[in-house]
Order: structure tokens, then sequence, then C-alpha cells
């Protein structure tokens, strides 16, 4: 299954057979080993790959159902990928039911190579930096809405710190609302994220049931590194032991923890607060 053949590029052609190399390729991008080893990812629907085209991205495939780009957004995204050299496959209805995602299928999904970035130098970081360290995520669904919320703050990426669930899955894309295009990423070790926080020039804060301070109270000093836990555990006690902050999100129910997208949304918009205006 070669990920880079040197078929025909540049124009569209009919597929309508399940058996197709391209079409048991983007199938196969569902399976973590596969975008692993191809380094590719499926992003799905118009509106997603607007927001590929305006960050400056490239499909190396698209796929879209037979005669749907005939006006409109479809014919701009079928002309943009043939533009840079993209397999541009027009498929039969049947091939796109297997190619798309089960709930709420789009006419049009495309393939892009993955990227990722290096956590930049702690020394080198701007003064209004905000970046954002998530240890141990494995909900698909939380880790795709806190890119969005983060790209919707301005912050400045995402270091995902060890066993993190994948952020190019389909169902982590498609919860960014394109934004995936947007936010760098970068990934490392637990050890190599705890030696990287050491040396942060700002605040790193982190978001700890345990905490005694109210998230609202505190000035946060820029550059700001926010760390936030897992779902369950939460924040590791070495990752928390980094922090010159811990704070808490108080609440007045009977539950004691917010979903971690949610509550990383909080954050961030708290951090951001003096930043964004209507």
């Amino acid at each position: 299954m070669n990920p880079n053949p040197k078929g025909q590029r540049g124009g569209t052609r009919a597929i309508t057979s399940l058996q197709n190399e391209r079409v048991k390729l983007i199938r196969a991008l569902h399976m973590r080993k596969v975008r692993r080893e191809t380094g590719l990812f499926v992003a799905e629907g118009a509106s997603v790959l607007v927001a590929a085209r305006d960050a400056g991205w490239r499909p190396k495939i698209l796929a879209l159902l037979a005669a749907s780009a005939t006006a409109g957004v479809q014919r701009d995204l079928l002309r943009w990928a043939e533009t840079g050299g993209a397999e541009c496959l027009e498929v039969s209805q049947d091939v796109l039911n297997k190619l798309a995602a089960k709930d709420n299928p789009q006419t049009m999904l495309a393939v892009f190579e993955q990227r990722w970035h290096t956590p930049p130098s702690p020394a080198a970081v701007g003064s209004d930096a905000l970046w954002v360290a998530l240890e141990s995520v494995r909900d698909p669904g939380n880790l795709g809405t806190i890119v969005r919320t983060a790209d919707a703050v301005g912050a400045s990426g995402i270091v995902l710190v060890g066993a993190c669930v994948d952020p190019y899955s389909r169902e982590a894309v498609r919860a960014t609302m394109g934004s995936i295009f947007s936010v760098p990423l970068a990934r490392v070790k637990p050890e190599d994220g705890l030696e990287w926080a050491s040396r942060w020039p700002g605040d790193i804060v982190g978001a700890h049931l345990d905490a005694a301070v109210d998230f609202r109270s505190i000035t946060y000093r820029q550059p700001t590194l926010l760390l936030m836990g897992s779902e369950g555990p939460g924040l590791s006690a070495e990752l928390s032991a980094a922090c010159t902050r811990l704070v808490r999100i108080p609440m007045a129910g009977r539950l004691d923890s917010l979903n971690l997208a949610v509550a990383a949304a909080l954050m961030l918009y708290e951090v951001r607060k003096e930043r964004l205006r209507l």
C-alpha cells in the first residue's frame, strides 16, 4: 500500500471499486498503526478543507462524490487540490460510504501529511506566548476540542506529554473543526516534558483538584504554560511539582470535576481574557 505512487497527478479520475489502491489506503488510515507508518491522516468536509487551504496546507489525495464539484466551494477546492498536484478521485456513493464517517458523512475528504513541531526553546518564546501541555489525554473528542479552543484564543501551540491519543485520528481531527491545520502540535516523553517545563521563563499553571487557589483570582505571568492532566487521574505528581501555580475551577454541584475539554476552555479563556475583545 504505497502512499506516494508515481500515478496520475493533476487530473480527476473516476473510482467505483473498493479494491482500488487509493481507496484501500484511505480506509486503512482509520488505524493508528497505518497513520504512524505513512505519516498521513484524513480530514473530511468542505469547511474543514477550506480551513486547510487557508492555512497553507496541500492534500496528497482528494476524494469527492461524483458530480459534486460542479459549482461553489467544492469546485474551488478541487481546483486547489489539482493545482497542488494532488490525486483527485471522483468516487461513487458506495465507495464514499466506505471512506467517510458513518455519522453525518461528508461528500468530500482529503489525505494530508501530518505535521509535528519541536517544542520551542523556553529561552526563545515570545513574551505573550501561551502554550498548552496535555498529559496522557485519552479521549480524541476532548483533544480535538482543546485544539479548537486553543485556536480560538490564539494559543501558540500544544505539547502532548506521554501516551496521548493521536490528534490525527479521524475523531480528533473532526472535533477540531479545521483547527488541526492552524495549531502547532508537538509530542514529548514525560521526562523530556519535565525538563522542558523546568526552563519555562513565565508562569507554569497546573489545573489540580487539590489546589486551594481559584483560577480566576490570579494574574497570569506571561509567557504562560498551561498544564492539564488526563481525564481520570488528572495531572501527575511530577508535572504538578513543576508548576509555579496550581489552580482549581470551583464547583457548587455534586460533581468534583469537569470534562477535560470544558475545563481547558475555561482556563484558556481566563488566561487570555485581557487580550480577547470583540
